[in-house]
């Protein structure tokens, strides 16, 4: 029987990048971090429940501040010092992840909503009785 080889795993290299943007997804459920550099390549990205928060602290504004602050650490160790901020969606999480990417050290050049507005659209989902 052939003895398994040794896996050679590639390391990641680091870009020096220093402007990006932090696109910041805000769900009612969960708050996902991704900064990539200007062309929309993925630099590094978090989120609520890879940090360990499960079921509704995903949506909390602590979890999304969390996410934020673990995805600006691992961008600047690329070298990245400059961002802009597009934020998409209703979700509780906006505000606190765009303040802990501000208290990372990170400078915020431009701050854009781009949530998805319909033109009467889909249906909505139908209202909740609890």
């Amino acid at each position: 029987m052939a003895k398994p080889g040794k896996r050679v795993r590639k390391k990641a290299e680091k870009k020096n990048v220093p402007n990006g943007i932090a696109h910041i997804q805000a769900t009612f459920n969960n708050t996902i971090i991704t900064i990539t550099d200007v062309a929309g390549n993925v630099i590094s990205w978090c989120t609520s429940g890879s940090k360990g928060f499960r079921g509704s602290r995903k949506s909390t504004p602590f979890a999304a501040q969390m996410a934020a602050e673990d995805a600006a650490k691992k961008a600047q160790e690329h070298g990245m010092r400059s961002i802009e901020v597009w934020v998409k969606g209703p979700g509780s999480g906006r505000e606190s992840a765009l303040r802990a990417l501000q208290s990372v050290g990170l400078t915020i050049t431009m701050i854009k909503d781009v949530t998805p507005i319909p033109h009467n659209g889909c249906r909505p989902p139908k209202r909740r009785r609890v």
